[in-house]
């Protein structure tokens, strides 16, 4: 259960601000279908986090564990930096309108979440939880957590959160999972 809060909590936070979170409004200023828009976000992440978790059960069978927590370790504080520095959106993100609304989103989504914090972060948390299905599954739920009121809500939403702080807490979050990893926290578990 652990597993599947933290990954639900860090994600959603990390994911506010986010360029997938601008993509969200974008396609839904520009398409004004919202069910098949959070249902192309919701395939894209179950498809792009299942993989990213089975990623990171993998490198947890490859690695010996006191190498493991120094990666996963570091691998958090380095995520702490990367979430405070803003994210630019690439307006070619959302030039697939020939595939359809859940096709634009599926695609928009899956591609503009490789090697995204999000992605990253789900196989760190795999790694560390070593719980692959909870790990996705609270993934996943954060990312809808972030980007379904952004696809229903649009610019009313956009204006009024307090993006930096939301991103100081997510940095917080990822930093403290780093220094508790590396401080053995996870000797529990193996690592």
């Amino acid at each position: 259960m652990q597993a599947f809060l933290v990954s639900t909590g860090v994600v959603a936070l990390a994911e506010i601000g986010d360029k997938t979170q601008l993509l969200a409004f974008i396609l839904a200023a520009k398409f004004r279908r919202p069910l098949p828009i959070v249902l192309g976000i919701l395939a894209a992440t179950l498809l792009n986090h299942a993989a990213a978790g089975a990623l990171g059960a993998w490198i947890t069978s490859m690695i010996g564990p006191g190498t493991l927590r120094w990666v996963l370790g570091l691998s958090f504080i380095a995520m702490a930096l990367w979430t405070l520095v803003p994210d630019q959106f690439d307006e070619a993100d959302a030039r697939l309108a020939r595939h359809g609304v859940f096709g634009t989103t599926f695609v928009a989504f899956f591609l503009a979440e490789m090697g995204d914090k999000t992605q990253i972060a789900t196989i760190a948390l795999s790694a560390q939880y070593q719980a692959t299905a909870a790990v996705v599954a609270g993934t996943t739920l954060g990312m809808m957590l972030a980007n379904v009121p952004a696809v229903y809500l649009g610019d009313r939403l956009a204006h009024r959160l307090p993006v930096r702080a939301v991103h100081a807490v997510a940095a917080l979050i990822f930093a403290a999972l780093g220094v508790a990893t590396l401080l053995g926290a996870g000797a529990q578990l193996g690592f």
